[in-house]
Formats: C-alpha cells, structure tokens, sequence
C-alpha cells in the first residue's frame, strides 16, 4: 500500500472542494424538500395559518369554509359594548351591519405562503409553520346600519349647549344656568367600531363625544345685580339741585322692570353678560327730561343810571346747563350696580359772559347812544296788553360785541300763557283776529333805534300794507316820511336781526307810557363816533285800494255793520341809509318796501237790506272813489 502525501500547497484546495460539495448537497436536499413541502400542499393551507384563531393547517379551501362557518359565531354571538355616563347599550355585531365572509377568509388562508415571489411565499410558509400566522378575517361591514344604531344612541347622549339666562316675571328675577353641550361624533366612533369588529373579539367600542361649553354657565351673580336694581324706586336729578331747578325725578320699580335689559359682550375673549337699564329705553326717557334740564346760559340784565352814569342789575345771570344723555345712562347704570338708588345727571355748566358783578366801564356801556319813540294812539286793550308783554322781554338786555342779534329768538313763544293776548294781525291775505297783534310796534320801534344808531340790519320785513300806526307823529297825525320805516316778526318765519359791530357791549332798555301810548327804545354802549344821514322817497307808484268787499256775519244783529279790515293804498318806498365814522363814510344801504293796495272788508248781520248804502252813512268801508 503506497500512501500519498499532501502538500500544504493542495490544503486550501481540498478544503475549498469540501465546502462547495457541501453546500451543493445542502441546496438539493432543500430544493427536494421544498418542492416535496409544496407537492404535499398543493391545494391545502399550509400548516401554522388560522382565521380568527381557528386553525385550518392542512385543509382544503372548502374545508376550512365549512370549518370558519361551523366554528366562527361571532357576528351573531359576539358583544359589543357603548358606554355614556350611566348608560350602556350592549348589540351584536350584526345588528350593526356586520357580516363574516368564510368563503373569502378561506381564499386569504389559502393565499398566506402563496403570494410575494419565491422568497416572499417561502418566508411566509416558514413563519406560519416555525410561529404560526392568524389571517385577519373577511368581513362586511354595511356602515349605514351602525350609524343608524348610532344615531339612535346620539338622541339619547346629545344635548344641545344651552345659554345661562335671566328671566323676569313683572319684577322677579330668575336666574337659569347653562348647559354644557354634548355631541357624539359618529364618523369617529364608527372607526373604533370598524377596528373591534375587525378584531372578532368582544369589546366595548368608545362613544366619541365632543362637548361644547356655553359662552355663560353661571349668570346667579348677575341675577342678584338685576334685583338690587329692583329693590327700590329710582331717583335722578340735576346736580347742585338748587331751587327752581327741574326734576328730581322718580321710576317706581315696575317702570325700572320695564326698562331692564340684558347685555352679553366680550370681555378679553370671555362673553360676559352685564345687567342694567336698557340703554335705549333709558335714552329716550332721558332726551325727553332734557328738554327740561338743558337752559343756555343768561346774561345778568341791567338799567343804565343816567344820574350817575353806572349800569345796575336788575336779575342776577344764570348758569347754562346742558345734559350728557350718553354720559348720564352710563352714570346711572354704574350708580345701580354700587347698589345706589339716587343719581345725578351728567351735566355740562356753562358760565354766563356776564355776571351781575359787572360794571358799566368793564362792558364799555358808558352813555346813550340813540334812542327813539313810536306812537300807538287808538290801540285797544288787547293791542296794549301785546305792546308791553313784548317789550318787557327786551328791557335791560345786552348784546355782546360782534354779535348778530335775533328778535324772534328772544320773543319766543307768542300764546295766551306767555301774556299775549288776541288782538288784529295780518294773516293770509287778511286783517284778522290773532294772538299777539301789536307786537310789530315793538319790532318797528327797534328797527328806528337801530337804523338810527348806525348798526348794520342784517335781516327786516315790512308790513304787507301800510299801517297807520307806524306812521304816526306825536300828535297822532299820519307822517309819510315814517312810510317804509316799520318792521315785521312772525318768528320763526320772519325775524329782525342786526349785528352790534362795535367793541363794546350793547344795553337795551324799553319803556312802554300806557297813558301817552308811546313806547321808546334805549341803546346804551360807548360810542364810536358814527352818525347817520337818511333820505326817503316817500310814497311813489301809489296805487288805491280796491272796491270794499262786504260779508254776511250770521254773529252780528241785524243792520249792523262792522268794518273788519281797513281800506290802505299801495305804494313803493326807497330809504336810503349813510353811516358815517368821524366824517368818513362807514356804510351805506337802502330799505326798499312794497306795499300792496288793501281791500276794505265790512261785515253785516243777517237779513241786513243794502248793507253798502248802510256803510256808507256810517263812514265804513268807503269806495275808494268816495
């Protein structure tokens, strides 16, 4: 026997040799394995593959879905579980639409080890039988039917966010609290349900239930504010009350209930309600009160002592007042909320520019600077009674430097309950019974004052015909130079202003002699030195009135006769003003007035036999022509 030595050199060779024949034999017996492994289950699950737990190694696809029917109950046998607060609700997966596919189950068993490539297939074949692999069931799941179930659940759970709220009955205060509100989410809780189901285990699936809190929870703090306020009458008055001032005034409680009111605003984000009176009933309960709190401020009234040359008060001034109406509903509701049942108004003084204090040589009302008479001789009572009323309202009056003086704005109201009484004014065309006939000599009589005195008229009307009154001398006799010279005002309509131009103050003062039926009006200030030239075209273009006109009066007695508007030729006059400053002409301006002709009215009693022949021996209503 020869024995044959090896070299180190051939070592790595035979080593090399060994390896390759190993692994050669190890990958045919493997290939002989896995095709006998597939030759075995060809057409059956391969071991380690179940379904829901049920293990169906080994079977037939028709066997396993006899197997998963016979063996898996779990859509009609299984529990699920939905839970709020108390209440339960237990069903079965069927019930919610839910139902198990043995055949397609099967056909996913059988495709476990089947799918993925080679590798895949055999990875898969390997892990079922080395760790075993639970194919998920196949199922159906009809989601209307579990959200019909679920909908039903959410009428029981769901409730809707309720606001807190007051609640007033005549003057109770109730106080309701809010409510949290709460809504289950049904496409979110069916994803739970999907996923137990899925599972064909027993469960309880969570309800998922969204809340939604009110803006107000608790309002028990306001509804106490609500009955301090209703715990007594409410009083408000002018601040600095003072005798002859208006108000107090007082709301019994069921006034306050009435006007309450609820407000819910944001606060930083945070809705807060805030009680109190309604700020639109309290706005109109407080512009009508301010009507009676708001005055303008007045001026102290004065007489100039001729004698020794200084002003003297006759009334002390007054200060003027005007209320906040937005700063007092404010006032008012902060004063409830402190638990305070009295209140003062927000009010804005308002200093007059001259108190009684003042001196003649501080307002510059230092002499006489014009003065002029009007005469109103045969004036009846009432007329007379007119004359003074007015010109009171006038006496002792300044007028500030610059300023444009209105008329009618301190006439004011002309009625019955201011002391005017019903004498004759012109109206409509007419001379006719009125309230307040004769004011126009007053207004006449300013005019002269101030035309004379070289003030610039920035506003005059004349009369719509010529009125003899106006154009009277002291001896009562009609003067036509005083023709164009008279002046109306039915305020608002109509108004006389003129404009003190001067540096100084203005002092008015009239004087009304009942006796000698005069009336005269004083302008005191410092004078600058103007003067006054005028000229007048008299009456031109001077028209005769037309034919009376006669009317039955069923007030008068039988063949009397009364003439009720007086027969007045038209004319045209021209005056025509220059002012002058130490010797330079200032201004000048002219005054044209029209008047109309003026139809004579005679009125007669009933069954009155030629009234016009019965006038005319009376001396009434004279043609024109007479």
């Amino acid at each position: 026997m020869t024995s044959k030595r090896i070299s180190r050199r051939d070592l790595p060779k035979q080593i090399l040799a060994v390896l390759v024949g190993g692994f050669v034999l190890f990958f045919a017996i493997t290939i002989t394995w896995t095709l006998g492994y597939q030759l075995i289950y060809a057409g059956r699950i391969f071991p380690g593959v179940s379904v829901a737990g049920v293990d169906l190694s080994g079977l037939s696809r028709n066997e396993a879905v006899l197997k998963l029917s016979q063996t898996l109950s779990y859509p009609n046998t299984g529990k699920i579980l939905f839970r709020a607060a108390e209440k339960t609700w237990v069903v079965s997966p069927s019930e919610l639409g839910m139902v198990f596919d043995p055949s397609a189950s099967a056909l996913a068993a059988y495709e476990f080890g089947r799918s993925g490539g080679l590798f895949g297939a055999l990875t898969g074949q390997i892990s079922a039988r080395g760790f075993g692999s639970d194919v998920a069931p196949v199922i159906i799941f009809d989601q209307r039917v579990a959200y019909n179930y679920l909908q039903n659940i959410a009428t029981q759970v769901d409730q809707p966010v309720v606001e807190a709220s007051l609640h007033l009955e005549g003057t109770n205060v109730t106080a309701l609290p809010g409510q949290v509100g709460r809504l289950i989410n049904l496409d979110a809780t069916l994803i739970y349900l999907a996923a137990q189901l899925q599972s064909f285990r027993d469960g309880e699936v969570p309800l998922v239930i969204e809340e939604a809190a009110p803006k107000l929870l608790d309002v028990s703090s306001q509804a106490e504010s609500a009955r301090r306020i209703l715990s007594q009458p409410l009083t408000i008055a002018v601040p600095n009350y003072r005798e002859g001032d208006p108000g107090p005034w007082t709301y019994d409680v069921p006034v306050l209930a009435n006007m309450l009111g609820v407000n819910v605003i944001d606060v930083n984000g945070k809705a807060e309600m805030q009680v109190g009176l309604n700020p639109t009933a309290l706005r109109q309960t407080l512009t009508e009160l301010k009507i009676f709190v708001d005055r303008l401020p007045a001026n102290a009234r004065f007489i100039f002592n001729d004698a020794s040359g200084q002003i003297e008060p006759t009334s002390a001034s007054s200060v003027g007042r005007s209320m906040d109406v937005e700063a007092s509903i404010v006032a008012i509701n902060d004063a409830l909320a402190r638990g305070e049942h009295t209140v003062a108004l927000s009010v804005a003084e308002q200093q007059p520019a001259v108190a009684d204090t003042a001196t003649g040589a501080e307002l510059g009302v230092v002499q006489l600077i014009q003065q002029q008479t009007t005469y109103f001789y045969g004036s009846s009572d009432a007329r007379i009674q007119n004359i003074v009323a007015a010109a009171e309202r006038y006496h002792g009056l300044l007028i500030a430097p610059g300023e444009t003086f209105s008329m009618g704005s301190v006439l004011g109201d002309v009625s019955l309950e201011n002391g005017f009484a019903e004498a004759l004014i012109i109206y409509g065309g007419r001379t006719i019974k009125g309230v307040g006939g004769g004011v126009c000599q007053v207004s006449t009589t300013l005019f002269r004052t101030v035309f004379f005195a070289g003030f610039p008229i920035v506003e005059r009307y004349s009369h719509a015909y010529r009125v003899s009154y106006y154009e009277m001398d002291a001896s009562g006799a009609v003067d036509t130079a005083f023709a164009g010279m008279d002046a109306t005002v039915y305020f608002p309509l109509v108004d006389f202003k003129f404009t003190n131009d001067t540096s100084s103050w203005l002092l008015m003062e009239t004087y009304v002699d009942v006796g000698a039926r005069t009336i005269t009006w004083k302008l005191y200030s410092t004078s600058d030195g103007r003067s006054v030239t005028w000229d007048t075209t008299g009456p031109s273009n001077v028209v005769p009135p037309p034919e009376p006109v006669f009317e039955e009066n069923p007030d008068l007695n039988k063949n009397q006769i009364k003439e009720v508007d007086h027969a007045a030729q038209g004319a045209d006059v021209d005056v025509t003003r220059t002012v002058w400053i130490n010797g330079q002409i200032y201004f000048s301006d002219h005054f044209p007035t029209h008047y109309q002709p003026w139809q004579a009215v005679c009125q007669y009693g009933p069954e009155t036999e030629n009234p016009e022949k019965k006038a005319k021996k009376d001396g009434l209503c004279l043609s024109p022509n007479t």
